[in-house]
């Protein structure tokens, strides 16, 4: 910022325009790299004894701007000087600063005679001068210049981006790693208003001075505002910006401004996005060496339309697999339809399934699609499929050989043409074998068939799942995320998840609702996981080297691999075993 020119306010106190004298004779004295401009505390009025005082020094005091302090940002000056007679308890308020010096100089009341008035300021005249030949001649102000430019040089020279503005937003200070990150130039944005410089606000409005939001008074540290905001520059780039908001205080602990600093985030944010979508597929996440095989049988299975029938514990998201196998492939721009076989009645489930005509029974007062029908060209999703009756399984089993139906009460047949995908919690082979299940739709439902372990068998999926259900119900309920604590996250990792996922995710919905600190604690997480969670102690024996997370990185760069584990650990296998024993992981 050295590449502007210095500027120095003149304010004074009065009607004796003690301020436009000194502006004046200022710019008589030297005008190279210095602008001056003077404003007074009250309102601007141009007194004749002052103008007649000047004129015999041979300046009209008329050519100057009559300006008030509400005509002038402070902020915007790198020397403030007060002139006149004032305390200082009476000085403006001038926070922050430019330096600020005071001139004790005569300052005439209203009520003295004429000449009284005319013989002080002819004083106060000789003062000015001498006073501004001992400032520009000292070497002071150069001094006072060189210290201010060489602070300015240290923000400048930061990697992060730094703006202020004052508390009507006009712009101050703004750093060269600013106009780099921006694509603004300083110099055609200070002194403007931040709102009319930004398009869309700076800040994404959610600074004080946006109206938005109220600084804390009480405690200033929570005033600090992080934020993060998609920023467009000049030339339509579209950049990620890492902000914080700060109030700027001045001595008497009022707020004047507002400090932002700021870095690009964008390639960063690029990398984490890479790598989320690589630990990420449909609605699923996981690193888990087990889930990352499933992600791998659903891009292999979504590109064939065999059926794919999905086993697996309550809550572990069988139908997101089946969203994600859908979505992957290409029917995604057909229907996805979802229908739970257990959760309805046999001669409801058929209506649902196959649609009825009208007077089909009573309440069937129109014509009415089923899911297969609704699912045309598409895929239809059968949840719970172990629970259909023996004789919807016949119906069901038609269906799939035929590609074809009656709806309830019709006779015309309808032709669709759907993707099945089937899933259950049971062991269906075992319900086939009791005669639970008819073998011949087993194997037409299963021809690609997909387990999906329970939670405690992938424990590496733990940490994920908590960051991904802390960011989902952040933004739900437009809360600021949560952190867990390291004992929870070790309480998470030990626990055994009878409800997997689902259980999981409730857990952290029952977080939002306790937690009030923005830290996660076990006082904040349901009780069953506290009281059940694998405590055990240590058995007698040598003291353990590696902690809960160097075993679970190992697993991870071995993808669950034992004897490799062991080997990256530089322990025996044995000894592998103890640590996935007291540490929950087996």
């Amino acid at each position: 910022m050295a590449d502007r020119k210095r500027r120095i306010l003149f304010l004074g106190d009065g009607g004796n325009n003690l301020h436009l004298m000194a502006n004046a004779f200022a710019y008589k004295m030297k005008t190279d790299s210095v602008d001056f401009i003077s404003a007074s505390m009250t309102p601007p009025k141009l007194n004749p004894t002052t103008k007649k005082v000047m004129l015999e020094s041979g300046i009209d005091l008329s050519g100057l701007p009559l300006l008030s302090l509400l005509d002038v940002e402070p902020f915007m000056f790198d020397l403030i000087i007060t002139l006149g007679e004032f305390d200082q308890d009476c000085r403006p308020t001038l926070p922050g600063m430019p330096p600020h010096i005071h001139w004790d100089l005569p300052d005439p009341s209203p009520g003295e005679n004429e000449n009284h008035r005319y013989n002080e300021l002819k004083i106060a005249e000789e003062k000015i001068k001498s006073r501004l030949s001992t400032l520009f001649d000292s070497g002071f102000l150069n001094a006072l210049f060189v210290t201010r430019r060489n602070l300015e040089g240290v923000l400048d020279n930061l990697l992060d981006g730094v703006m202020a503005h004052t508390r009507s937003r006009r712009i101050f200070f703004f750093n060269k790693a600013a106009e780099k990150i921006t694509g603004y130039k300083r110099k055609n944005i200070l002194g403007k208003d931040c709102h009319e410089v930004f398009p869309g606000r700076f800040c994404g409005g959610d600074c004080e001075f946006c109206e938005t939001l109220t600084m804390n008074r009480e405690n200033r540290e929570k005033s600090i505002l992080k934020k993060e905001i998609i920023f467009t520059r000049p030339d339509n780039i579209k950049r990620v910006l890492k902000m914080s908001i700060m109030p700027l205080i001045d001595e008497s602990d009022q707020e004047v401004g507002a400090l932002l600093s700021f870095k690009d985030d964008t390639e960063l944010d690029l990398l984490k996005r890479r790598l989320k979508h690589h630990h990420s597929l449909g609605g699923l996440v996981g690193k888990d060496p087990k889930t990352l095989e499933i992600f791998d049988q659903i891009r292999e299975v979504s590109t064939v339309f065999a059926p794919v029938l999905i086993e697996g514990e309550s809550g572990t998201g069988k139908e997101l697999v089946a969203n994600a196998i859908h979505n992957v492939g290409p029917r995604s721009n057909k229907p996805f339809v979802a229908i739970n076989c257990g959760a309805l009645p046999e001669g409801i489930l058929e209506s649902e399934l196959f649609g009825h005509v009208k007077g089909a029974f009573s309440g069937a007062v129109q014509d009415r699609k089923g899911r297969f029908e609704l699912a045309h060209e598409g895929t239809i999703f059968l949840d719970e499929v172990s629970e259909l009756s023996p004789a919807m399984q016949v119906k069901l089993l038609r269906v799939l050989q035929e590609q074809k139906f009656e709806r309830v009460g019709g006779e015309k047949s309808i032709q669709v043409n759907v993707r099945i995908i089937s899933a259950t919690n049971q062991n269906l082979m075992k319900l086939v074998e009791k005669k639970k299940f008819r073998r011949d739709l087993f194997y037409r439902l299963c021809v690609v068939p997909i387990t999906l372990p329970p939670l405690r068998e992938r424990r590496l999926d733990i940490p994920m799942l908590v960051e991904h259900f802390l960011e989902i119900i952040s933004d739900e309920i437009n809360r600021p995320a949560l952190t867990p604590s390291n004992e929870v996250m070790d309480l998470f990792s030990s626990y055994s998840w009878p409800g997997n996922v689902r259980e999981l995710h409730n857990a952290i919905e029952y977080a939002y609702v306790k937690c009030r600190n923005g830290i996660i604690t076990e006082k904040d997480i349901p009780p069953e996981i506290i009281n059940r969670s694998d405590k055990k102690k240590l058995r007698p024996g040598p003291v353990l080297k590696h902690s809960k997370e160097d075993v679970i990185i190992a697993l991870a760069k071995a993808e669950g691999n034992r004897k490799e584990t062991a080997r990256i650990l530089g322990i025996g296998r044995a000894t592998l075993y103890r640590y996935l024993d007291v540490f929950g992981l087996k």
